[in-house]
């Protein structure tokens, strides 16, 4: 199945902005949840463009600058670590995408969403598993929420150094376990991730 077959299919029913939405950071012990919303000019060929966990930190930076120079609008929204614990992960992952839809400077009439499941959008939404690697507009969401969040955590290395965050980004490693071992938490660890430790 091409990139673009499931955006065609809405362009040729009288769709005209088709958004792909996709987050980064749904899984990590630390940092925000990040999502993207992109609506790409129709049959853009962007080449390489494909799901951002099957592409390298150097050809997802190269793309992120594509996206962001070729798209018709596009917008990231985080959910930090505080808002991730209050509300549980599932929940905030929607509220960052409802706000980077939000954050479009063009409405979308129908958005595409990767997964299983609906993060109640205000438009025609359809949900599309492993999207990322089946919609050109979702595979360009998950590079803008993967680089923008990779981005931060970089820059949380040097706020938080030790925990190795620019390695890893969050993600639960051996050797990230034993940072918070010889650590303890910092701020931006999402507590109820880490109830064992927040508990001590």
């Amino acid at each position: 199945m091409g990139l673009w077959e499931i955006e065609d299919s809405l362009y040729t029913q009288g769709f005209t902005t088709v958004c792909g939405i996709d987050e980064a950071g749904r899984g990590p012990l630390a940092g925000p949840v990040c999502a993207a919303a992109c609506i790409l000019p129709q049959d853009l060929e962007i080449e390489g463009l494909n799901d951002s966990k099957k592409l390298s930190a150097k050809k997802r930076d190269a793309l992120y600058d594509i996206i962001t120079a070729k798209a018709i609008a596009w917008a990231v929204c985080l959910v930090d670590e505080r808002r991730i614990d209050e509300i549980n992960i599932l929940q905030a992952t929607f509220e960052a995408m409802r706000g980077a839809v939000a954050r479009l400077s063009v409405q979308p009439d129908y958005c595409l969403v990767d997964g299983n499941r609906d993060p109640g959008l205000e438009c025609l939404t359809r949900t599309v598993v492993k999207g990322d690697a089946k919609c050109a507009t979702v595979a360009a969401a998950s590079i803008l929420a993967k680089v923008t969040r990779d981005r931060l955590m970089v820059e949380y290395d040097g706020q938080y150094p030790g925990y190795g965050f620019s390695i890893h980004k969050g993600y639960g490693t051996k050797a990230h376990y034993a940072a918070i071992d010889r650590l303890g938490l910092c701020p931006i660890h999402r507590r109820t991730f880490l109830k064992s430790y927040a508990n001590r």
